[in-house]
């Protein structure tokens, strides 16, 4: 090893520019897991990560197949039996670029502007699993050895549903047995302000199919004595919520845990600047429950949101259609301690009860997650502070995340694990938008604090 490095730090310094260039190769492969045509490209990045990992000195790496796309393992668990171990978990699988015309560069070509990295999955996630790579590289590379025991589990389903790693988790629990889980799939609120998410809202997915006529009619000759499919949903819709952001289904917040003052107190230190906030967001003002404070709605309170409206005619010109079907996507996030099978089972008897008898309304669960929060004094959660720290030159603040990590919930639930969510991305990295970009001086000190958080968690265990 060259004298000039003497540290895992220091490596991960002078290798910055190497590292650089390989995360751009793996931004280059297309692994939109989600679409069927790019199923060779998530198989593709797969085998370049397991080399990848290979090459920094992971040991016992796997590409396992499963029934859509793999997972990878990997290990190094040399430190001893009395050292803590580490499951490092990410997702190589990324978004589709949809609308593609909205990117100032192609999404799978890789450019460096203004310190930031733009691809299709820089920040979501390749950049930041990369991160934990690099720094266990760092370690093996210059010592020899980790202060901790490591796991990796990697998966290829997280932008489309994740059922193969939610299969495999209960099913390999001493294969991924750990202490603690280690996730950087979430964010920080500005370059020189770190933040440790300690808590996320759960998920219940909803699919509403509304059936009118048996055909799609003339609206002039139909119209005013058949009920239109769509103006039905939309009524159903408008019930769902009042203009003031509260869920009307009964029921609903009746598990709602409620915020202690002690967390709100928690909550009230993020320096979020609002109307900074508001313009990266482009909306005209903050809408919401006005009894909450902003961060509160967005990260501690459960919503409803229509994702999306399906029916009719949508081409160029008109067509007085009075269409046969309409269809409705909607999420519910949601808090401890909604059951999200609770949920959807009042969604669904509500709609019912709202539903006009002059259509046929079916729903559809397609997706639900757990909400989680860690305990922010345990030790992992202190090493990831105390890392945050030296890296940053700043003490952290604790946030939940509105968003969803369905893995999260599923590693408290089978394997008994905490999670730390130490994340390096920004509120502006557009991650799922065209332009998703990665902040390059956050990908280096990312590899700095997950080289510092090892070593924290080996001495405070």
């Amino acid at each position: 090893m060259n004298n000039l490095i003497s540290t895992p730090a220091d490596f991960a310094q002078k290798n910055q520019a190497n590292h650089l260039a390989e995360l751009i190769r793996f931004l280059q492969i297309p692994s939109i897991s989600t679409q069927p045509d790019h199923a060779a490209d998530v198989a593709a990045a797969a085998d370049w990560l397991a080399k990848a990992m290979r090459d920094a000195g992971i040991e016992n790496v796997r590409v396992i197949e499963t029934n859509r796309h793999p997972l990878l393992y990997g290990d190094w668990l040399h430190a001893g039996p009395d050292a803590p171990t580490v499951l490092i978990y990410g997702h190589y699988d990324v978004q589709p670029v949809d609308p593609l015309d909205l990117w100032e560069s192609d999404p799978f070509e890789p450019v460096v502007r203004d310190d930031y990295l733009y691809a299709r999955g820089a920040s979501d996630d390749k950049g930041q699993v990369y991160v934990h790579i690099k720094a266990v590289e760092a370690y093996l590379k210059v010592n020899g050895r980790l202060p901790v025991n490591v796991k990796f589990i990697i998966e290829g389903e997280e932008e489309s549903g994740g059922e193969s790693l939610s299969a495999f988790i209960p099913a390999n629990k001493e294969l991924l047995a750990a202490d603690i889980a280690l996730v950087s799939d979430t964010g920080i609120l500005a370059p020189d302000q770190p933040a440790i998410v300690y808590g996320l809202r759960g998920m219940c997915y909803m699919l509403m199919d509304v059936t009118g006529p048996a055909r799609d009619l003339h609206s002039g000759s139909f119209g005013g004595g058949i009920d239109n499919p769509i103006n039905a949903l939309s009524h159903i819709i408008a019930r769902l919520k009042d203009e003031n952001g509260h869920v009307l289904i009964p029921g609903f917040y009746d598990r709602v845990r409620p915020l202690s003052s002690d967390e709100r107190e928690l909550l009230s230190q993020l320096p979020r600047d609002e109307n900074k906030w508001l313009a990266e967001a482009g909306a005209p003002q903050l809408w919401g429950e006005s009894e909450f404070t902003l961060t509160e709605r967005i990260g501690a309170r459960p919503t409803l949101d229509v994702n999306g409206i399906i029916g009719g005619y949508t081409g160029p010109g008109g067509k007085t259609v009075l269409p046969a079907k309409a269809h409705a996507k909607i999420s519910m996030r949601l808090v401890p301690d909604q059951d999200p099978q609770e949920i959807a089972a009042l969604f669904q008897k509500y709609v019912q009860e709202i539903a006009p008898p002059t259509v046929k309304v079916e729903i559809s669960v397609m997706h639900t997650a757990p909400a989680s929060v860690t305990d922010y004094s345990i030790p992992a959660m202190k090493a990831a502070a105390a890392a945050y720290e030296q890296v940053f030159g700043k003490r952290p603040v604790y946030m939940r995340e509105g968003g969803s990590i369905p893995v999260v919930g599923e590693f408290q639930t089978y394997l008994g694990l905490e999670t730390v969510l130490m994340g390096f991305g920004l509120p502006g990295d557009r991650i799922h938008s065209p332009n998703e970009r990665f902040y390059v001086p956050n990908f280096y000190k990312g590899i700095q604090t997950s080289i510092r958080f090892l070593e924290e968690y080996a001495e405070q265990m």
